[in-house]
């Protein structure tokens, strides 16, 4: 193995190891949640067997039946490629660990599409800064996503078409489109950039439009195919109540369009930090236009907040192709000058390093991460009085304890009568409104003939019966 390889393996071993670690001891801390963990391990365990992907945790809290596939919410068959992970180990640290390395393995096209335009120290350089960019780094500590499958499928695309493979291109991205709705809006976006190519213009069209036609079937025909609803995350209500209404809205007052960029202004703090991870140098490329649907997406909307902060998940799904249109911009404007270059990339390096205490990577410095306080001990007490096999609604961040041996709904706030109920009294959980509602439901299912099995600190397991069957 050549020197500049193994660097490379250190940075991609290194990453996924940490990534590994920081997902699964927070699954052990009592901090992964149902909403998102459980719904994709209870899917992607149907899929194991065989069934279409069923989240009885998502089709009985949202009111769609607990039959529900998660395809009626998300367009994700790529999940499927998942299932065999579960015929070893049964249970959603099995995601966890498929989520590390398929980010951390994502360092790897994107080092070859770098070291291919500015060389192996840039290279070796954009890797790092990947990997320890904050929204990898926020994706990895919040449950599992499919957006695992992109930062990888998204840097083999811009690598095959660097180097000039169709093929690659074309299996990228056939990839992308099966992992989410919207990714058809990336797919578009790299319409965009061949667009701004002579003698690829045609194709650029062809990515436009397909890409825009993927997100209209997915998201109009096939999701409420599989039970969903077309409108479901309609996000828009400031431009208007449907996608008609938007566009009349846009033509006839674009500047209110363009308003709604920056309400509420930490939309512009995230697109600061996005453009920030590569010193303001994607701005100097085309593949940046890339991103831009898949943005705009986001940050015009006025409802479901998450989208447009620079917390979760969502900002990975562009963070390849903002490090990428980095490099080429560097590549298009260096002048000749190998000295710009290299203060460029110590400037990559720095920004990504000095982010690094501000977001959930740091976690892993404190000592507090690697050990049960009285409350993490009493909630494993809890769940631990749950048998196998047991219908149970479990509190948010006690459900992915129960998930691998439990059929598990949320306890939310409308009672679901299982046999089984663990409770958290100490702490406001997704989605009660008050500590005071939930001690309350505790009153009310003791009233409704529920015996107490378990009362530690902050949690109560409840029992319907003599034994809780």
């Amino acid at each position: 193995m050549s020197r500049e390889r193994a660097v490379l393996a250190v940075v991609v071993c290194v990453s996924a190891i940490a990534y590994g670690a920081l997902s699964l001891l927070r699954l052990a801390d009592f901090e992964a949640s149902a909403y998102d963990l459980v719904i994709f391990d209870q899917a992607v365990r149907s899929y194991s067997h065989f069934d279409l992907p069923v989240a009885i945790v998502k089709g009985v809290h949202n009111d769609f039946g607990p039959g529900f596939t998660v395809l009626g919410d998300h367009w994700s068959p790529i999940l499927a490629l998942l299932a065999p992970l579960y015929w070893v180990y049964d249970g959603p640290q099995t995601l966890l660990v498929a989520q590390a390395v398929l980010l951390a393995v994502a360092a790897i096209p994107l080092w070859v599409f770098a070291r291919r335009a500015l060389g192996a120290g840039v290279a070796h350089v954009t890797a790092i800064a990947y990997s320890l960019s904050w929204p990898v780094v926020e994706a990895v500590a919040f449950d599992f996503h499919e957006v695992a499958f992109v930062p990888l499928l998204s840097a083999v695309l811009l690598e095959r078409w660097q180097a000039g493979g169709r093929l690659g291109v074309g299996l990228a991205t056939f990839g992308l489109l099966c992992v989410k709705e919207d990714m058809g809006l990336l797919v578009a976006g790299f319409g965009l950039v061949l667009l701004t190519r002579h003698g690829r213009r045609l194709m650029g069209g062809a990515f436009v439009a397909g890409g825009l036609a993927s997100t209209w079937l997915a998201s109009q025909v096939l999701i409420p195919a599989f039970g969903g609803r077309s409108d479901y995350y309609w996000a828009y209500g400031a431009i208007g109540p449907d996608p008609a209404s938007a566009a009349r809205n846009a033509l006839a007052d674009p500047v209110a369009v363009v308003a709604q960029l920056g309400t509420p202004p930490v939309k512009l703090v995230t697109l600061g930090l996005l453009l920030g991870l590569t010193l303001l140098a994607a701005l100097l490329s085309p593949l940046v236009l890339m991103a831009v649907p898949l943005l705009a997406e986001r940050m015009l909307a006025s409802s479901f907040p998450n989208w447009w902060v620079p917390d979760h998940h969502y900002n990975a799904f562009v963070v390849v192709v903002i490090l990428a249109a980095g490099v080429d911009g560097v590549r298009r404007f260096r002048t000749g000058s190998e000295r710009a270059v290299r203060w460029w990339a110590a400037g990559v390096l720095a920004f990504a390093m000095a982010t690094v205490p501000f977001f959930s990577l740091s976690a892993l410095a404190d000592p507090g991460l690697y050990g049960h306080d009285r409350r993490e001990r009493a909630a494993a007490a809890a769940v631990a009085v749950v048998p196998d096999g047991a219908l149970v609604e479990a509190a948010n961040n006690l459900a992915p304890a129960l998930s691998g041996r439990s059929t598990v709904l949320l306890w939310d706030r409308t009672p679901r009568w299982a046999p089984w109920v663990v409770a958290d009294i100490g702490r406001k959980t997704f989605p009660f409104q008050s500590l005071a509602e939930q001690r309350a439901r505790v009153d009310a299912l003791q009233g409704q003939g529920y015996g107490i099995r378990f009362a530690g600190d902050d949690f109560v397991v409840l029992a319907r019966g003599p034994q809780g069957r």
